[in-house]
């Protein structure tokens, strides 16, 4: 396909926008087939743009653009439903995950499987209404946690959790160990890293967060594989989680 071609009828969601000259924005959006795409919503700011209602994050949508640089022109956006929009702490979380897709994908790479999995995992966000609020706070923490694993080994920074990277043995469910994300889990004893039981390592490989001490433990270890891979920079929606909940991703 060449650079200039017409994509048509392509299903994504927008994840930021921000301003561009008089009346247009740049909408960051992530797309199934295409990945992340930049771009120009021509006239979007004026009052009678039909493209104005829909620049918002959350809003499954039918994109068609076209053009030959890196930022495209946006030909024509449809809204697509099927999905509620989260509200409360869910919307703060469905912020964070449009962060870290912001800051972790590159442009015009596709995902189609991590698109899925967005899509599911802001059904997910919507879908936790009942219960008390840490019952939902729990269940938000299950929730991030499975993308942010899911979306490192999508982008290649997947690590393994089940095997001791120096012996190359199985974790020890009882053990102590800490994670190096250059190399992975290690046995406690004096070397730096992230603090790990192996119950927790045995827990991440399995996809399993039913304990309170793995919800803890990985989330302590999805943020040091998230900043490693991010660098210096730290992520905004995360620190507003900190400061407007008790929900700390």
């Amino acid at each position: 396909m060449s650079s200039d071609a017409r994509i048509n009828n392509e299903p994504g969601f927008i994840l930021h926008t921000y301003p561009f000259k008089e009346t247009s924005v740049v909408a960051e959006v992530f797309t199934r087939s295409h990945g992340r795409v930049a771009l120009i919503a021509r006239g979007a700011r004026r009052p009678a743009s039909a493209l104005r209602g829909l620049m918002q994050p959350f809003t499954p949508l039918l994109l068609s653009w076209f053009g030959k640089s890196e930022m495209k022109t946006l030909h024509a956006a449809e809204w697509q439903g099927g999905l509620i929009a989260p509200q409360g702490r869910a919307l703060m979380c469905g912020f964070y995950l449009n962060e870290l897709l912001l800051r972790l994908l590159a442009r015009g790479d596709a995902h189609e499987l991590l698109y899925d999995r967005y899509l599911a995992t802001l059904e997910r966000l919507a879908g936790e209404a009942g219960g008390t609020d840490s019952e939902r706070a729990t269940c938000f923490e299950r929730i991030l946690r499975r993308f942010e694993k899911n979306l490192l080994s999508e982008i290649g920074y997947g690590a393994t959790f089940d095997v001791d990277a120096e012996s190359g043995s199985p974790i020890q469910a009882g053990a102590r160990y800490v994670f190096q994300p250059e190399r992975g889990a290690l046995r406690a004893g004096g070397q730096p890293g992230c603090p790990v039981s192996g119950q927790t390592l045995i827990d991440l490989a399995a996809d399993r967060f039913d304990s309170q001490a793995t919800l803890a433990e990985s989330k302590a270890l999805m943020r040091t594989l998230i900043n490693h891979t991010l660098g210096a920079k730290p992520l905004y929606t995360r620190q507003l989680l900190r400061e407007l909940t008790d929900l700390n991703p």
